[in-house]
């Protein structure tokens, strides 16, 4: 997932992601880049019409097109009323400690795999087993991964 550790963003793939408060869902992606062109075609995919968006203060956020708010984290400010990103961070730490702890290495060609696979255990979360069962069997059906798909 990254080549130097620490913070900031050299040599590290990014993942963007949101957490609907309603329902509790998350979606999440593997990008290419970080900019205003990625970062609002996803919320625009992610979202819909009307939403309220919280978001940190990163600059590839302004100028979207909907109610937006952010908390200015390079400011040492996490909450200011409604507006915090506790929810989708929480999920960025459960992705963060599978990886170290079940999977230790991740390469960035099947980086987008592991996110599904947290992204999708997440949003499972609060049903039965048997009905968790049911959800992976019913995201399986009509796919196939064969190992020379897997290793290309």
């Amino acid at each position: 997932m990254r080549e130097h550790a620490g913070r900031g963003p050299v040599g590290k793939t990014a993942v963007v992601g949101a957490k609907d408060r309603t329902t509790k869902q998350v979606k999440a992606k593997v990008i290419g880049r970080v900019d205003s062109v990625t970062l609002h075609g996803f919320i625009h995919d992610t979202t819909v019409p009307g939403a309220q968006l919280y978001t940190d203060d990163l600059p590839a956020y302004k100028g979207l097109r909907m109610r937006h708010i952010a908390v200015k984290h390079s400011a040492g400010e996490y909450v200011d009323g409604m507006a915090h990103t506790n929810g989708i961070e929480s999920f960025w730490a459960m992705l963060k400690r599978g990886i170290i702890g079940v999977y230790h290495h991740v390469s960035v060609k099947h980086l987008d795999r592991y996110v599904w696979e947290f992204a999708g255990r997440h949003n499972v979360r609060p049903l039965a087993t048997i009905e968790q069962m049911g959800e992976l069997a019913r995201g399986m059906q009509g796919k196939r991964l064969t190992y020379a798909g897997l290793t290309a």
